[in-house]
């Protein structure tokens, strides 16, 4: 801008002075016709001095600007080099690594027991606190046992009584079979003795039942922990009346193992289909807020049909869950391993950008030259990702200081950077 009115003032003063320059032409011819005719006249207008001055002032002024316009114009003339932009690069490298499908899972038990009560009576007792981890067969509640102790009692008593019986039958049985001469005991007497015996063994066998029967609704009276988990809250209080069968009285949950049910879609099915007939294969899931390893399992469920309104059909992993980390209705992050990729390229996951054609790196040669080159994104592996095509192992990409780099331009990798070429070796992954 300091330029263009440089140049302006520069052509006032050129047109400037040419006007002075025809004023005092005409000036100099109109005096000397004065004297010519007039001899004795030889003074000049009191103005003609300052008509001087105005022409060496402008002619002063021409110069100047002139010289400033030069200096304006060689300046312009100066092409701008824009200084290298300071970035952070790494080293692309090649290592093996897992392809995967990712999705979102929820935990289930492995085994949920809904524990109830198989005889009516009066909650007595109850022996373990809401929460707590069971073993199986660890007392859980007692119901008053005094009316089933008595019908055992009673049971018993019965028994008792048929037994008696049936040694009375078999002794009168024995008399009648023992007689030698067939015309002592009628045939008639000897079938009905004969029949004596059997039914007092029915009635034994009865009444045995019966026994069996009145103890095991005595042992029904204690209620114990069918498997191994962790105890929900009781239902029931000491001193209710509970009938049989009726209601639920504690829900017992396994969570060690556990299981982590997840869906994908029927386009992967495929592929899981595939890699299962190969070999088992591996589930690691974790937790949406840890950030530690994620816990390996199995998976040892495909369902059997594709679900009709959504496309996706179930699978399920066991995984070990000694810490009780996992816990039933929880949702969790689920990768499920189909593959190895052998020597995959890896660069970090801050080195891709985006442009409306595609992801791009700025991969730096050996003369500081950043060179936008356009590759082919894969899957991600933790804090780098899988670049398909473009790019190759050991190559330097920009992995910090892209929005100032020019492609072809060069850029300035700080000295404090892994190496003499500054290039940082990207850590090891877990």
């Amino acid at each position: 801008m300091n330029c263009f009115f440089q140049k302006l003032l520069l052509r006032f003063a050129r047109s400037r002075c040419a006007l002075l320059s025809n004023a005092e032409s005409a000036c100099r011819t109109h005096w000397r016709d004065r004297r010519e005719r007039f001899p004795g006249w030889q003074r000049c207008p009191k103005n003609s001095g300052a008509t001087a001055r105005s022409i060496y002032l402008a002619i002063g002024a021409v110069l100047i600007l002139g010289a400033a316009a030069a200096g304006c114009d060689k300046k312009a003339s100066a092409p701008l080099e824009r200084p290298p932009a300071p970035v952070t690069v790494a080293l692309a490298t090649t290592e093996d690594v897992p392809f995967y499908i990712d999705a979102v899972g929820h935990i289930v038990a492995r085994e949920v027991v809904s524990v109830q009560h198989q005889v009516s009576g009066q909650v007595v007792k109850i022996q373990f606190a809401d929460g707590a981890d069971v073993k199986a067969g660890e007392v859980l509640f007692a119901i008053d046992a005094r009316p089933f102790q008595a019908q055992l009692n009673q049971a018993e008593a019965n028994l008792a009584e048929a037994q008696a019986a049936l040694n009375l039958a078999k002794t009168n049985f024995a008399r009648v079979e023992n007689i030698t001469d067939p015309r002592a005991v009628s045939r008639q007497d000897y079938d009905t003795k004969r029949n004596a015996v059997d039914i007092a063994e029915a009635q034994v066998r009865q009444n045995r039942a019966a026994v069996e029967r009145a103890r095991l609704d005595l042992e029904y009276c204690t209620i114990r922990a069918p498997i191994d988990g962790r105890a929900g809250q009781r239902l029931v209080d000491v001193g209710n009346i509970v009938s049989a069968n009726n209601r639920a009285l504690l829900v017992i949950q396994r969570l060690d193992p556990i299981y982590a049910d997840f869906t994908v879609t029927e386009h992967d099915l495929s592929a899981v289909q595939r890699n299962m007939a190969r070999r088992p294969l591996r589930v690691e899931v974790s937790l949406p807020d840890d950030t530690g390893e994620p816990r390996r399992g199995n998976l040892t469920f495909l369902d059997n049909a594709v679900q009709a309104g959504s496309g996706t059909v179930k699978l399920r992993a066991t995984i070990p869950n000694p810490d009780r980390s996992f816990w039933p209705g929880r949702f969790v992050k689920v990768r499920l391993v189909l593959d190895s990729r052998p020597q995959a390229v890896l660069v970090p996951a801050s080195a891709p950008q985006m442009s409306p054609t595609g992801s791009f790196v700025y991969v730096v040669k050996q003369d500081s030259i950043a060179e936008l080159r356009p590759v082919k994104l894969g899957q991600r592996q933790g804090d780098f990702v899988v670049v398909d095509e473009g790019l190759k192992s050991g190559e330097r990409v920009v992995v910090r200081g892209q929005l100032g780099v020019t492609p072809g331009a060069k850029v300035r990798i700080p000295s404090s950077g892994a190496g003499s070429s500054g290039a940082t070796e990207p850590e090891g992954r877990s």
